[in-house]
Parts: structure tokens; C-alpha cells; sequence
């Protein structure tokens, strides 16, 4: 059971509006094969939340029907989801990049065993959670054995070229802080991570990506307990930088649910703080079909609470790493 979250403030972070809608990020599924403690998503074995074929037609449709570039998959573990390699065929037909948030350890999941193979050859980018190159941190964050298999499924991904130079496989890593605490200098803690995975395990990588945790869901629950829930909202509002906010990634991205709803982000689409898109009749809740009919979102604002102090604060958080060193 999880500890009452304070209520997040709308008034106090600055207005900010969308430019043109470059990803869509697409919550899969809420199905993991792990349960971490920084989850913002509250993913895990036991959740059945999965987006239907007719909400997949309909992203389908939005795929073909816009300019966009990048499909961001992600979950719970996307890949749990029965249509996902559907998904990632037809993206990759229609030119997109598209990005794979892979826990690494469902690639070793029975029945996941040709799951590499089938994101090498469709030239997939595999962007990969590994909190820490130490396996006491991981685990502990993570659950007991997760440093092991994602160790191993770092070597299955290197084998078939991922991270290799020249190979046109992307692999990144990711490094979220185990406490309340902003990330460290992604360049300087990129560095280390290649350094000792190079030399304790022979792993190669591209890039390392760090995302400040968000007070919210199951790591918010986890401050309220431990009664440190004030002093990291306060961190975040301290650490505030005005030059982030032109590189935040809700203004170019769209995040849709399991169900086909749009957010401005999957932090707000765990808060339920809808997107805005003026028109809608009879509805506050804009879905995958209102994109079909949309020429453009930009200029539209977009919904903001205290937990942005996340994405500003230090050198910046998204999906994609620091906005600034």
C-alpha cells in the first residue's frame, strides 16, 4: 500500500506551450517482469493494463497520417505487450526511429530469447535502464539478480553489433538516482560507466542518459514515508534553471496511455492531467483519434504542476537525458 501523495501545486511553475509535435511516447503496457522502486509508472508482474488492437489501429493510422519521427516505446516492459514487434515493423516501415525502453532482463525472460534478434535486424534503438555499473545498487533498487541478467543481456546485445562503432546499432544506458538526490554530470558519470563496464565485463555502449526521479507514484510514496518528500520538492525548486525550459521534451512529444489517451508527458499521464487540445466537444480528454483531425498542436499550453521542477532543475531531465551540462 502506498503513502498519500501531497498535492502537486499548478500555480507556481512557469507557463510553457507545445512547438511541433515530434514523438509520440506509447505506454504499451503496465505488465513488467520487474518491480523497481523508482518506477513512476507503478509497473509490475501483476498489472494487466494493455492497449487494445483498436487504440494500435488507431496509432497506426496517427503514424501514417503525421510527420512524426519517433515512436518511444515503453511500459512496464513494452515488449510484455502480444503486438509489440507488429508495432515496431510497421513503425520502421514508415521510416521512424524507434526507441525500445528495455529493462534488459526480459531478454533472458522465457520466451523472450529471440527478442535481441528481432530488434537488431529491425534496426531498433535500445534504450536500456542500468541505474548503476554496481551490483549490490542495482539490486538493491532493482530486485536480487536483476545486475547479473542485465549484465547478460548487455553482452546479447553487444554480440549482435549494439553499441559496436560503425555498426548503426544504438544502445544507451540509463541512470536514475537511488534516492533524493539530482543526477551527477551525465558527460563526466558517462565516463565512468564505460570505463568500468569496459574493463570488468567487456561491454561497449553509446551514450549514457541521466533522469532526475519524479516525486510521484511509487517513488513519491517512498519520500512520504521516509519523510523526505518536502526536502526533495524543495531540492528541485532550488535547483529551478529558466534555460531548460525551451528543451523540456512535452514540447515536442505526445504520450499516449494504454488506452489511447494523450498527456504531455508520461509523468502527467501517471498524475491523469490530460493534454490540452482546444475544440474537443463534450470532452476534456483528447484521444488518438483527435490527432487524426489535428493539423498542428503547436502553440498549445501545456499542463504543468510542481513536479516539472524535475525536468528544469541542475542540468535538466527527459526521456532522452540532461537538457544542459
Amino acid at each position: 500500500m502506498h503513502a498519500t501523495l501531497p498535492l502537486l501545486n499548478a500555480l507556481s511553475f512557469p507557463a510553457i506551450t507545445r512547438g511541433q509535435l515530434e514523438a509520440l511516447q506509447v505506454n504499451l503496457t503496465y505488465q513488467c517482469n520487474q518491480r523497481c522502486l523508482h518506477c513512476h509508472v507503478n509497473a509490475g508482474p501483476t498489472r494487466k493494463e494493455a492497449m487494445t488492437d483498436e487504440s494500435l489501429a488507431l496509432l497506426h493510422r496517427v503514424i501514417d497520417a503525421h510527420s512524426v519521427q519517433t515512436l518511444d516505446l515503453t511500459g512496464g516492459a513494452p515488449e510484455m505487450h502480444p503486438r509489440f514487434r507488429e508495432v515496431v515493423s510497421h513503425a520502421r516501415r514508415e521510416g521512424l526511429r524507434v526507441i525500445d525502453r528495455c529493462n534488459l532482463t526480459i531478454l533472458s525472460e522465457p520466451g523472450y530469447e529471440d527478442l535481441a534478434g528481432f530488434l537488431a535486424g529491425q534496426g531498433v534503438e535500445v534504450t536500456a535502464s542500468l541505474p548503476c555499473y554496481s551490483r549490490d545498487n542495482v539490486d538493491k533498487q532493482r530486485g536480487d539478480g536483476v545486475f547479473d541478467a542485465s549484465i547478460e543481456g548487455l553482452r546479447v546485445l553487444n554480440g549482435l553489433g549494439y553499441g559496436q562503432e560503425g555498426s548503426g546499432l544504438v544502445l544507451n544506458l540509463v541512470y536514475n538516482p537511488q534516492g533524493p538526490s539530482l543526477p551527477p554530470s551525465q558527460a563526466q558519470l558517462e565516463a565512468d560507466y564505460k570505463s568500468h563496464l569496459a574493463e570488468d565485463f567487456g561491454i561497449v555502449f553509446n551514450h549514457l542518459l541521466t533522469i532526475t526521479n519524479q516525486p510521484i507514484a511509487r517513488f513519491g510514496s517512498t519520500l512520504v514515508s521516509k519523510g523526505t518528500f518536502s526536502a526533495y520538492m524543495h531540492l528541485l525548486r532550488d535547483s529551478y534553471r529558466p534555460e531548460n525550459l525551451g528543451a523540456v521534451m512535452c514540447r515536442g512529444l505526445v504520450s499516449v496511455d494504454w488506452q489511447g489517451y494523450l498527456y504531455d508527458c508520461d509523468f502527467n499521464q501517471m498524475l491523469d492531467l490530460p493534454m490540452v487540445m482546444p475544440g474537443l466537444i463534450g470532452r476534456e480528454r483528447p484521444h488518438l483519434r483527435d490527432l487524426l483531425q489535428a493539423a498542428s498542436l503547436e502553440g498549445n499550453p501545456i499542463i504543468t504542476r510542481d513536479h516539472c521542477y524535475a525536468c528544469t532543475a541542475g542540468q535538466g531531465s527527459s526521456c532522452g537525458g540532461a537538457l544542459k551540462e
